[in-house]
């Protein structure tokens, strides 16, 4: 099968929706096709929010992966160089998972990220600015579309799956000038902090030729089933409902065990979830309590066995991650449960991995994944430069009063500034250089 380089134009003003986009299109007999094998591949043209251009380098790379159950398929990354990277050099690799939260194709980065890509209520135009830090860091970024074509949001295994076969595409990519022998990260929060989990358990297993160095996983939900029980009839409802409609697309039972506990109109609602971006869902689904939709109430659903079984397969943290973890949660978080997270950390503790897990007093969820980025950048820093990792658990009040952590805020600023002027973004001074060292002497 010979790759299809598209090297026309390299954006449109207009960018299809991946369901239309022929881009996204499954090759004939992809399973003979290698894990994380490039089948398209084509230069695009990032936007802040789908209308500020963004002076940073771009591919979107169709690649082979594979579901939950190891079946082929393709997914796509949007891979990412600062402006002024020399592609003679390597450089250290971050998966950045996006916190995708959402069945609908606009929330898929590989769209949202996009020059004139309408991305009103998603969550990825956001979290560029974090990409961004990573990238002034000198390395390069692979931002993958986790959940699959179908929006599975939730399923097991498959995001790190997904996220993995997406870093061997990168690194096997010529025209981005990465080595095969690069050190890579992983890097996300909450939706995207599960993602991570999942890529970390699995990256030894599944992907073990990867350097993988090191995870950083903020907020990674922990139990999912506990969250949609406690989130279920509050603010956030929308999640849970988002959770239900990219699990029934993994998890064929699911169907059948919703059609015969459902009514007819939550069962709509799902259909709208499909089709609505993350923030609209909330929106949708604020405070709507699913009970009153059930025929034996919450707890008859969840005593479902093939639903328990479902619950039981999407919950992280039985695997221990061979690379090092550093996991961030806010101890007043109103999304994800810090007791979760404690949960989740301790089984991987109990697995044998190495944990660093910072709990946060001050702050809420959405904002807690910008304020957390100067803890990130410097840990991800350190495994790039081979340094021991840290362990243990450290509550502090907060995660701004140091004085590093302010200039990274403050720079933070900086970088924004430029993203919303349009500005070329480069990578601090000696970045580039730091960052090929760091490559070669981790081989």
């Amino acid at each position: 099968m010979s790759l299809d380089l598209r090297m026309a134009a390299p954006w449109r003003t207009d960018p299809l929706l991946p369901p239309a986009d022929p881009f996204y299109a499954t090759p004939p007999a992809v399973e003979l096709l290698a894990p994380g094998a490039v089948v398209r591949a084509r230069p695009v043209e990032l936007a802040l929010f789908g209308l500020v251009p963004q002076r940073i380098t771009a591919w979107q790379l169709l690649y082979r992966t594979c579901d939950l159950d190891g079946a082929p398929e393709v997914a796509v990354t949007t891979v990412l160089l600062p402006a002024d990277a020399d592609p003679a050099r390597s450089r250290p690799l971050v998966s950045f998972q996006c916190a995708i939260d959402a069945v609908a194709p606009q929330c898929f980065p590989s769209y949202a990220l996009r020059r004139g890509a309408r991305t009103l209520g998603s969550i990825a135009p956001l979290e560029l600015p974090i990409i961004a830090m990573a990238l002034r860091q000198g390395w390069a970024v692979s931002v993958p579309d986790h959940e699959g074509l179908g929006g599975r949001f939730g399923a097991a295994r498959e995001p790190g799956y997904r996220a993995l076969d997406g870093v061997r595409a990168a690194l096997a990519f010529a025209p981005l000038g990465l080595d095969a022998a690069a050190p890579v990260a992983l890097w996300g929060y909450s939706g995207g902090g599960l993602a991570t989990a999942w890529a970390a358990e699995l990256a030894a297993e599944y992907a073990p030729e990867l350097r993988v160095v090191g995870a950083v996983a903020g907020s990674p939900v922990g139990d999912p089933a506990a969250a949609f029980v406690r989130l279920n009839g509050g603010w956030f409802a929308g999640f849970p409902a988002a959770f239900v409609a990219g699990l029934r697309q993994a998890y064929p039972d699911l169907d059948q065990i919703l059609r015969d506990h459902l009514d007819e109109r939550y069962r709509a609602l799902l259909g709208e979830a499909e089709q609505r971006s993350t923030f609209a869902l909330l929106l949708r689904f604020l405070r709507r309590d699913v009970s009153g939709h059930l025929r034996d109430g919450l707890d008859g659903l969840l005593a479902e066995p093939a639903l328990r079984r479902i619950l039981a397969d999407i919950e992280p943290g039985t695997r221990a991650p061979a690379a090092p973890l550093l996991v961030l949660q806010g101890v007043r978080d109103e999304v994800i449960a810090v007791a979760d997270i404690d949960a989740h950390v301790q089984r991987y503790r109990h697995a044998g991995a190495t944990v660093h897990y910072l709990r946060i007093r001050r702050g809420s969820h959405l904002p807690l994944e910008f304020l957390v980025v100067p803890a990130a950048l410097d840990w991800l820093t350190a495994r790039f430069a081979g340094h021991v990792a840290p362990t243990g658990t450290t509550t502090v009040t907060s995660v701004t009063r140091s004085g590093p952590a302010l200039r990274t805020h403050l720079a933070f600023l900086g970088v924004l500034a430029r993203m919303l002027t349009g500005s070329r973004l480069t990578s601090t001074p000696g970045a580039e250089k730091t960052a090929t060292a760091t490559t070669t002497s981790t081989r």
